[in-house]
């Protein structure tokens, strides 16, 4: 199969070495970033949904994403002539416990394409088992990859740091999945997503050679990393490797931070899930806060120790990190700037949460005092249960001449009972209330351009995992409608958008236990 038009490199195959056993058998890989595999041939693949302007960008022609070939290459029927398909490997923390080789279970890299600005990977989830599978079949369902293809679209748009994702199709195959683990096996629709990213590289792959002492191919990976995706850091020394490791750990907080942002829960930060590039990976259980909880995990798995709760994930950020500098020692030989690396993330970190939390508030100024305002905000936010969304985003109609009465009546939406919100529970939230109207008197915006400034960071929709249930539960049945107007409604998450009007809404009550929505399972 080939497309003219497009600029096909390996620029990863032909730098790196491969593994020499070319049989898809589960095993060891050792020496070796990558091995070679074709993905699975599917029974009767069928194209869902397509980012069209996406596919564009890439280099496809808008014919091409109609024609068989296209969704013989997003479905792994067919192979690029000029490309031969690869997975990676990689080790990994899992819940804070070193889990050894795991590597692309369910992952296959199909093409890599250079465009004007950019060489972008693709890669299919769910395209069938490779040597890194281990006991697991290599595939995936529709329900995850729904969730996969919209939310990895909709975290772009919102403006955070993500993976990309180019189409989502079902293979024709029905695969077997205990979707809580709980010995309920059942067959569901096997479906494939294409994602897409400049690098899919993780903190694991080079914590899989520190970890086997395999310090010529980590040096063989990390150099390749840095001179393609961290180039202007220069050749490669011991200040290099160092920098590399400085700006991982400055992308890493920003998108820690945008996820605090938005009330986005990845349900599973293990070192395997965290990019070099950082970026949001792997959509598999997360969630978004409904009711603001610091201490609300989406991922069954997490429900005893809630290691990657809400309120966790800055933290969990930097103990990454930790086992990043770990792998990276080996070439650096040096723990102290490694050390205060890190303790410029945990210093910086409060700080830049604070200021995120100023524009959430439409704060322009810098006042100590804005740290109990906004501790004051998080604790009155718990008592009784408020959606956040919809908090902040309503928050933003107030005005500065308005009374604290008034500003609780603006965000009486965000309340899920409104009857739990008690005569002595409306003093505690008018109390704050009068706090944030005497700090707006401080600002010089006035209430139009503070509106404006807020609403560009609180989003007015947000993918619920209840929108990803509907979506799922009516693709089971033929129907992919809801699949087209989430991909069209989350391109503008900050708009109004009148006609998806139902969109802002608290979750319904139907959803509040419901498997899939409330919580869900790393088979997510």
């Amino acid at each position: 199969m080939h497309f003219p038009h497009l600029h096909i490199k390996n620029t990863f195959q032909n730098q790196l070495p491969a593994d020499s056993n070319e049989q898809n058998t589960r095993r060891q890989v050792e020496h070796s970033c990558y091995s070679y595999v074709f993905p699975k041939s599917t029974a009767k693949p069928q194209l869902l949904h397509v980012e069209s302007i996406f596919a564009q960008s890439l280099g496809f022609t808008k014919d091409d994403l109609s024609t068989p070939q296209f969704l013989n290459l997003i479905t792994g029927n067919e192979s690029l002539k000029t490309y031969k398909p690869f997975a990676m490997c990689y080790g990994g923390h899992q819940f804070g416990n070193w889990a050894g080789q795991l590597g692309d279970g369910r992952a296959i890299n199909i093409a890599e394409i250079q465009t004007h600005t950019t060489n972008w990977y693709l890669q299919l989830k769910g395209a069938g088992e490779t040597p890194y599978s281990r006991t697991a079949d290599g595939l995936a369902v529709l329900r995850s990859s729904v969730r996969e293809y919209i939310c990895s679209e909709a975290m772009f748009h919102l403006g955070i740091p993500t993976t990309r994702a180019l189409s989502l199709s079902l293979s024709g195959d029905n695969v077997l999945r205990d979707i809580l683990y709980n010995g309920n096996q059942a067959y569901e629709k096997g479906a494939i997503v294409c994602r897409v990213s400049e690098s899919f590289l993780r903190f694991g792959n080079y914590e899989i050679f520190a970890s086997r002492r395999d310090i010529t191919t980590l040096k063989k990976l990390v150099d390749f990393t840095i001179e393609q995706h961290y180039p202007y850091l220069g050749a490669p020394s011991k200040e290099t490797y160092l920098a590399f490791f400085k700006e991982v750990s400055e992308r890493t907080q920003k998108t820690i931070i945008h996820w605090q942002r938005v009330g986005f829960v990845h349900g599973v930060m293990n070192t395997d899930n965290m990019s070099i590039l950082g970026q949001t990976i792997d959509y598999g259980p997360y969630g978004w806060l409904e009711g603001y909880d610091p201490d609300w995990t989406p991922n069954t798995t997490d429900n005893q120790h809630r290691r990657y709760r809400f309120g966790q994930q800055g933290h969990i950020g930097l103990w990454n990190l930790l086992q990043l500098a770990n792998a990276l020692f080996p070439l650096i030989k040096d723990a102290e700037p490694l050390e205060a690396i890190l303790q410029a993330y945990n210093n910086s970190y409060d700080e830049a949460y604070l200021n995120m939390m100023r524009s959430k508030l439409g704060l322009t100024q810098t006042i100590d005092s804005d740290i109990t305002l906004i501790k004051s905000l998080e604790h009155v936010l718990q008592l009784t249960e408020t959606d956040m969304t919809i908090f902040f985003r309503m928050l933003g109609t107030l005005l500065k001449h308005e009374t604290a009465e008034q500003g609780l009546d603006k965000v009486k939406d965000a309340f899920y009972n409104i009857a739990e919100l008690t005569e002595v529970l409306e003093d505690k939230w008018k109390a704050w209330f009068i706090l944030y109207l005497d700090r707006l008197q401080l600002e010089s915006d006035d209430d139009l351009s503070r509106k404006e400034h807020m609403n560009a960071v609180n989003p007015k929709y947000v993918f619920r995992n209840y929108m990803a249930q509907m979506a799922t539960d009516l693709a089971d049945k033929g129907d992919y409608s809801l699949i087209e107007t989430f991909s069209t409604l989350f391109k503008y998450p900050y708009k109004e958008q009148p006609e998806f009007e139902q969109w802002f809404a608290k979750r319904p009550e139907w959803a509040r236990h419901k498997v899939g929505c409330s919580q869900l399972s790393c088979s997510s």
